[in-house]
């Protein structure tokens, strides 16, 4: 099999940190069956009492920040907390992790004040519990784990994707990627492996498909985030198309798919309080709140290939890689889901790279350790395609923060969800490790960890369709369209004047330097993306009179022109000197009707061949009142007009009170083709459809059916739209 770049476990131990204290009581009695512990063997008391009995808890003082950010990869199942300031990590730690660790020059004193702190929030949950149970307390249900509002259960996951769908049903499907296991044990209990897929329905796929950007979330349990994170990046693109310039492309051009709960029997268990890592499967380790497989340990390619360093093979253990590469139902769910998304676009040699336009993104959202990383993590060498994921990994960390590295730590890591992926099939993979805490407060949750990381998960989306290319080009930041353009619109042939920025700086080198070029291009294309046939580009210039910098104002003009009435996305891109073009920002341009032209009714027209030739459309005819002589009655009025194929003509006349005006709509030698009647003092109006393919030229006549004779007898005003 291809080796694999593993992606990180995240289990703190049986421990609950300090945040638990914050007021997180979901407790047994309200727990939907699934979430109950063990076939009814084991209470929730028992397991909290599990937790509480783990004293070995170290604080665990590094020699180097470098050596702590690895230990952090490799030993992110033992880390319950991190205070890199203060130079120590806290971990849970047996005589055969110590020695490893010792070996990098870290050395150890017990964790007393944390395992204090743990039991008493563990010792709240149990008398919660017990009370709750007895009938003392409110027992209704409420919204979002307790103790943490910004939080969303699984039900209310999927109860919010569910409500995504129903409001914009041409944007958003489920897919059922699998059982859970509780499911295949019980199809009355247990869970859908629900894929939200995100896309415009109404805009047809081109024949190799739409790119599609596949994130899954959860799969560690306890790692409250990482769904909530996924969620509002559902809200971001379903809630922005047709209002967000970007949002509405993304989905009009690519796919995306959100898996929120990979593992959504661990998170009931999660939701409890209690410190869940891995599955529910209780043929491991049974009855125990170790119980189960790390199901980021058991994806198949690469699967126990580092002589027990990269996982265990002891089933209580929180980084157990099950019995058989993927023996789980969750495991294997997300790797059918991932094989059904993407060709097999890399060899079979450990070296053979993906080709260099390979489309497709899969990330894998974790918590914590504030990290971007990607490929090989079960071994030091670095991937086929490993420049250019280092690429894309520094532009995902310019806007989080995060640490950009390769994923393996001090030690190799073997089984993960990047196997399929990229292993396999050659499709850039990453995994995010969100925040400070596998139960993040809200605080934190909403000022630090969604803000930076959503505009990630935006970027990957623009991107997915050749991220091994796109990445290494500029940023496209804030266009602008002059006036209303973006706003209540512009009539149609007003030029817009169009401002951005263009800039190939935004990289994250805390792990390295990313080299940056001067950028050499920019244009813009209005309706159609720069990649599809037709698409028309308009060279944008840099404002200070060349291209010579990193980063370049832009400037430039659109004209409108020959564009339809209604809303228009404009798609902003630029090129660096490597030749390579960035990603897409876009901005709305409103184009509303161009006001009619006013113009005079010229006399003599009383024939065919005095017709007054009329121009562009639409257009205002104004008559004057006309003496006695001149009546329509005897002195009928003639138009000429031009109407492209495919176009309706309108014509519509208001006369004077007193007189009735009649209206036909001629060939250009004389043959009616449409005529209107009207009675004295009635508006008039008619129309005619060109379904031909040359443009047609029209005769519209106009002559009085009635009234009386006066100085205002032959007054009116013609409109003419197409």
């Amino acid at each position: 099999m291809k080796p694999q770049a593993p992606k990180f476990t995240r289990t703190p131990l049986a421990t609950t940190l300090a945040t638990l204290l914050a007021g997180l009581f979901t407790l047994a009695p309200l727990l939907p069956a699934a979430a109950q512990p063990a076939e009814g063997t084991t209470s929730l008391h028992d397991l909290l009492e599990m937790e509480k009995q783990a004293t070995d808890v170290w604080k665990a003082w590094f020699p180097s920040l470098d050596v702590a950010r690895k230990a952090a990869i490799s030993f992110h199942a033992n880390l319950l907390e991190s205070d890199y300031a203060g130079g120590f990590l806290v971990m849970q730690l047996d005589a055969r992790d110590m020695e490893k660790l010792r070996r990098f020059g870290f050395r150890f004193e017990p964790a007393t004040e944390f395992i204090e702190r743990r039991n008493r929030a563990l010792t709240q949950f149990q008398i919660e519990a017990a009370r709750r149970a007895s009938g003392g307390g409110a027992r209704e249900e409420s919204r979002s784990i307790p103790g943490y509002t910004c939080y969303e259960t699984v039900e209310e996951s999927f109860a919010a994707a569910d409500g995504l769908i129903a409001a914009r049903p041409t944007l958003g499907s489920w897919a059922n990627a699998g059982p859970s296991w509780l499911k295949t044990q019980n199809p009355a209990s247990g869970y859908d492996l629900k894929v939200l897929k995100l896309t415009n329905s109404a805009v047809p796929a081109p024949p190799e498909g739409k790119p599609k950007l596949f994130v899954n979330s959860a799969i560690h349990a306890r790692e409250y985030t990482t769904a909530p994170l996924v969620l509002e990046f559902a809200r971001w693109l379903v809630n922005g198309h047709g209002t967000n310039a970007d949002a509405t492309w993304i989905l009009d051009h690519h796919e995306v798919h959100l898996l929120l709960h990979a593992n959504p029997d661990g998170r009931k268990r999660a939701e409890t309080g209690l410190s869940w890592r891995k599955n529910v499967d209780n043929a491991f380790c049974a009855n125990s709140n170790t119980r189960g497989v790390d199901l980021n340990r058991n994806f198949s390619n690469s699967w126990n290939v580092t002589a027990g360093q990269g996982s265990s093979g002891s089933q209580c253990s929180l980084t157990y890689r099950g019995p058989s590469a993927a023996s789980e139902p969750e495991t294997q769910a997300v790797e059918g889901y991932i094989r059904s998304l993407w060709p097999d676009r890399r060899g079979p040699n450990p070296g053979d790279a993906a080709p260099a336009d390979t489309s497709g993104i899969h990330l894998d959202i974790h918590s914590y350790s504030q990290l971007v990383l990607w490929p090989w993590g079960d071994t030091a060498a670095p991937a086929p395609n490993g420049a250019a994921l280092q690429t894309l990994g520094r532009r995902f960390a310019f806007f989080n923060g995060y640490q950009p590295t390769q994923s393996i730590g001090l030690y190799p890591t073997d089984g993960t969800s990047d196997g399929p992926s990229y292993g396999e099939l050659g499709v850039a993979a990453f995994t995010f490790e969100l925040g400070t805490s596998f139960f993040q407060t809200c605080a934190v949750y909403e000022a630090d960890v969604k803000p930076k990381n959503l505009p990630a998960l935006v970027y990957a989306a623009k991107v997915v369709r050749t991220p091994y290319i796109t990445p290494g080009g500029p940023d496209v930041l804030t266009p602008v369209l002059s006036g209303t353009a973006s706003g209540t619109g512009v009539p149609a042939g007003t030029v817009v004047q169009l401002t951005a920025s263009a800039t190939d700086t935004r990289f994250n080198n805390t792990n390295g330097t990313e080299g940056v070029q001067a950028i050499t291009a920019a244009e813009a294309t209005i309706g159609t993306p720069p990649w599809q046939a037709g698409a028309i580009p308009v060279p944008l210039q840099a404002a200070d009179g060349s291209f010579t910098g990193t980063s370049e104002a832009l400037t430039g003009s659109l004209n409108t022109a020959g564009l339809a009435v209604g809303q228009h996305i404009v798609y902003v891109r630029a090129r660096d000197a490597s030749g390579t073009w960035g990603p897409v920002s876009a901005v709305f341009l409103n184009v509303n009707a161009a006001p009619p032209l006013v113009v005079a009714e010229v006399e003599p027209n009383n024939n065919l061949a005095q017709a007054q030739v009329l121009g562009t459309l639409p257009v205002v005819v104004n008559a004057a009142s006309n003496n006695i002589a001149r009546t329509l009655r005897s002195d009928p009025d003639f138009f000429r007009v031009s109407l492209a194929p495919g176009r309706t003509l309108t014509a519509t006349v208001t006369p004077g009170p007193l007189v009735g005006i009649n209206m036909a709509i001629l060939s250009a030698a004389g043959a009616t083709l449409v005529q209107s009647n009207a009675g004295i003092g009635q508006v008039n109006s008619t129309a005619w459809t060109n379904t031909g393919t040359t443009a047609a030229t029209l005769v519209l006549r106009l002559s009085q059916s009635g009234g009386q004779a006066g100085p205002e007898t032959g007054a009116y005003s013609l409109a003419i739209n197409e």
